[in-house]
């Protein structure tokens, strides 16, 4: 019995199939392509910012992808009035921001306003020689701080009992992609590069070894 003159020939079946392959090949091409433009925000960042304080990398580990996004930092002030600025904000209104300032405030009062009136706030704390970090623990507080000691100069008359640190801390505002101890690290990491960074714009007189990096909180949960 003959072949049906409607019945595909194998180059047909070949030439059939190559068509699919390229449908899908250029389908995928097209979601690429839009999943790029409408994502790229976060991967155009520079890859380091805020004069060095903040790295692209930290920022795509804690902020979910955006169309668009946008870098800024500035500076007010000098030794024992400094305070420096940092921030990203995305096009899907979630940002990372934060600040070092130069204070007088003791280890005791920096802890003590983090934990809140009563100390109802739960926080977690690592340090290493004089330096101390503490993140917030309760759902939505997102923030973390890092205290530094610190002699600036130009102190008034009239406040120069008091000790005075960098303090710096860092927070989130809108959607996290990252959450929990990672989150917390990265705030703490980025509040630590901010406080490094306003010890030496403020002209601190104390040489300090700053250790590259914190203990991490995995260790001390």
């Amino acid at each position: 019995m003959g072949k049906s003159q409607n019945s595909p020939t194998p180059f047909t079946s070949w030439r059939n199939t190559r068509v699919v392959l390229l449908f899908l090949v250029v389908l995928g091409l097209f979601c690429g392509a839009g999943w790029i433009f409408l994502n790229k925000g976060l991967y155009l960042l520079p890859g380091k910012m805020c004069e060095g304080t903040l790295e692209r990398d930290v920022v795509k580990s804690v902020l979910p992808a955006a169309r668009s996004a946008d870098s800024g930092s500035d500076n007010q002030g000098a030794g024992y009035d400094l305070t420096f600025w940092c921030h990203v904000t995305t096009s899907n209104d979630s940002s990372i921001s934060g600040e070092a300032r130069v204070q007088p405030t003791s280890p005791e009062k920096w802890l003590a306003y983090y934990r809140g009136s009563g100390g109802q706030n739960r926080i977690i704390r690592v340090s290493v020689g004089e330096i101390e970090a503490l993140s917030q623990v309760d759902p939505g507080a997102d923030t973390s701080s890092v205290y530094v000691p610190c002699a600036p100069p130009g102190v008034p008359s009239y406040n120069t009992s008091q000790p005075y640190a960098v303090v710096g801390e860092a927070r989130i505002h809108g959607p996290a992609k990252a959450t929990g101890v990672p989150l917390r690290q990265a705030l703490t990491d980025f509040a630590y590069q901010l406080a490094k960074h306003a010890y030496k714009l403020a002209e601190c007189k104390d040489p300090r070894d700053f250790p590259e990096t914190l203990p991490r909180y995995e260790n001390n949960r």
